[in-house]
């Protein structure tokens, strides 16, 4: 754990909980005093009237209802300041905790979870103590989309550089700050799963004024003529005309209340998410950037003279002023006087004749905005790991100090690596939990973090863009009637197949053929092995068959054996956890099934 980042973060926390005790206090006072503000008014405007000053009493309720609207906002303003202290200092509690490894209570992407994926279920890319808990500070459902998708497919060499320089600049400590404060403000609001989304899916084939259209003139026209009715009633005139009119409204509203009600339910839906965004672009907009990726994006949100902040707000505030409906009796008054529910319909269908089509390209960049915020607090946080360099060598992988960034011990073994030309391929044996397997998920997860454009595990690093393929977590399916031997069998197709398209491919294969007897297991690895050999294709084999050994003869300079032992010393079995050439002599099945209770006979 990097002992100089927790202590960083701790202060801030502290301090952040200081400022946060202050702002509390003075939010109290202004809350206070707008109460008093209340009552004092309420007490001088009764005086005032009681003692036949009605013109001073009118003036009186004017005077202190603009202080009480005024301390109102200020209040509002205080308060999003206060909750914004409290929101960063739980900022850096969390970052402390993902130091520490504590990652239970953290969003694992579950929804993103796939077992067909070509790698992310064996290097536990999603899920309970996943690299996306590790990583993923979004708390928008368009941020957390981006990121799954970065760790899902991995980027073009140009964008990874472009990724890396856009991070670097958002981790720098001068940035802390700016990209603390980006990451607290949507935690604000609630955000639901698909809402932005869905609700652009259904606004673009809406147009309820164009389908009604000799509609639009009455919702200007009629609430004129029935407040000028209703005066003219209160004036002595007949009140059939307002009555009139007012039943027009009510019919209207009744005719149009499956329309009115799907309006105002599907855009109340992303309210609070219009408020977030909003909030979140401008504090983007704000900013200065250096990196080519980051100008880029924010060119893009201040594009045609308009700040898709100020879009955005726009639609909140629509919406805000839909959401009066809410209100029984205001609703009632509102809706038969003023057609408001048919005003704001009209405003929101404005809104997206002009708007709309940006909307989705704003959500977009937002998003990556906020998976490179992701990745550059994650930087931040780890200022010891590497960024990896990207080579045109076929199949380079050439890491110092590798490691992985799941395991939270005190002092993780890293390990030195290096292979490189394609059909190249390295055979890892080993005794039971010396290792293999967690060194091959090492490989795997810090390409992925390298291909994404992310740091890597490691002191230094540098590889060749390829396909991760992994074959390590098959189990059986009973309601497919798939057994454990035949789903490792489909995996090892697909990786056939998709090596014979052409494009790179680097695999990681734990116990190929572990659910079939020695012979055919041995027969079968050595046939892969070589099959994959002419292929556009490398990668890293465990196994516990020393045969396999075998191949490095057979394939000279394209087979590696490497290894990682154990010691057996009395009763206990010592790992060091390093990967070492050469085939493995030593193993512990035999002690580990002693020690768990069954007396192992000696052959004579």
């Amino acid at each position: 754990m990097n002992e100089a980042r927790e202590s960083l973060y701790k202060s801030r926390a502290a301090a952040f909980g200081e400022q946060e005790k202050k702002a509390a206090s003075k939010s109290s006072a202004i809350s206070w005093l707008r109460v008093a503000v209340f009552v004092v008014g309420a007490i001088v405007a009764f005086y005032l009237f009681r003692n036949g000053n009605n013109a001073a009493g009118a003036i009186a309720i004017l005077v202190f209802y603009a202080v009480f609207v005024l301390l109102m906002r200020w209040h509002s303003r205080l308060e999003f300041s206060h909750q914004q202290l409290r929101l960063q200092r739980l900022v850096n509690e969390q970052e402390i905790e993902r130091l520490e490894g504590k990652l239970s209570k953290f969003d694992g992407g579950k929804e993103f979870v796939d077992d067909l994926h070509p790698y992310t279920s064996d290097l536990d890319v999603f899920g309970q103590n996943s690299l996306f808990q590790l990583l993923n500070r979004s708390v928008t459902s368009i941020g957390r989309a981006k990121l799954a998708t970065w760790f899902r497919q991995a980027a073009s060499p140009q964008e990874v550089l472009q990724r890396q320089a856009a991070v670097a600049e958002l981790a720098a400590p001068d940035q802390l700050e700016w990209l603390q404060g980006f990451i607290a403000l949507p935690m604000h609001y609630k955000h639901e799963e698909t809402s932005a989304q869905s609700f652009i899916l259904w606004f673009k084939d809406k147009a309820f004024y164009q389908q009604h259209a000799w509609l639009k003139p009455l919702v200007f026209i009629l609430p004129i003529l029935t407040v000028a009715a209703i005066v003219a009633w209160l004036s002595g005139i007949s009140g059939w005309i307002a009555v009139g009119l007012l039943l027009v409204q009510f019919m209207l509203a009744y005719r149009f209340t499956k329309e009115r009600d799907e309006y105002y339910d599907k855009s109340i839906g992303i309210y609070e998410a219009m408020q977030s965004f909003t909030k979140q672009l401008q504090h983007v907009e704000q900013e200065q950037f250096k990196a080519p990726r980051l100008q880029h994006l924010h060119q893009e949100l201040t594009s045609d003279g308009i700040n898709a902040s100020t879009s955005l707000s726009k639609l909140a505030s629509i919406i805000d002023f839909f959401s009066y409906r809410l209100s029984t009796l205001m609703a009632f008054f509102l809706n038969t006087i003023l057609m408001w529910d048919f005003v704001w319909m009209y405003r929101l269908e404005r809104w997206k004749a002009q708007h709309l089509e940006k909307l989705e390209h704003t959500l977009e960049v937002l998003a990556e905005l906020e998976a490179l915020a992701s990745m550059a607090a994650f930087q931040h946080a780890h200022p010891h790991y590497a960024v990896p360099q990207l080579s045109e060598q076929p199949f380079l992988y050439k890491a110092s100090a590798l490691a992985h960034p799941l395991i939270f011990s005190v002092s993780p073994v890293a390990n030195d690596f290096y292979m490189q030309g394609t059909g190249h391929a390295i055979v890892i044996t080993g005794s039971n939990m010396s290792g293999k397997t967690t060194f091959l998920r090492t490989v795997g997860i810090n390409m992925v973090l390298s291909l994404m454009g992310a740091p890597a595990c490691a002191t230094s690093m540098e590889l060749a863009p390829a396909q991760v393929y992994t074959a390590m977590r098959t189990s059986d399916n009973l309601a497919e009637n798939t057994s454990s031997f035949y789903a490792e069998l489909k995996r090892l197709r697909v990786l056939l197949e998709m090596t014979e398209v052409g494009q790179p491919v680097f695999y990681l294969l734990d116990e190929i053929l572990k659910g079939t007897n020695s012979r055919d297991r041995h027969l079968g690895a050595m046939s892969l092995i070589r099959q994959l050999h002419k292929r556009n294709a490398a990668g890293l084999i465990s196994t516990h068959d020393l045969e396999l050994g075998a191949m490095e003869q057979e394939l000279n300079g394209s087979v590696e054996n490497y290894s990682f032992n154990s010691d057996i010393i009395g009763d206990e079995i010592r790992f060091d956890y390093k990967l070492t050439p050469g085939i493995c002599r030593s193993f512990n099945a035999s002690k580990l099934m002693q020690l768990m209770g069954i007396a192992i006979e000696e052959e004579v």
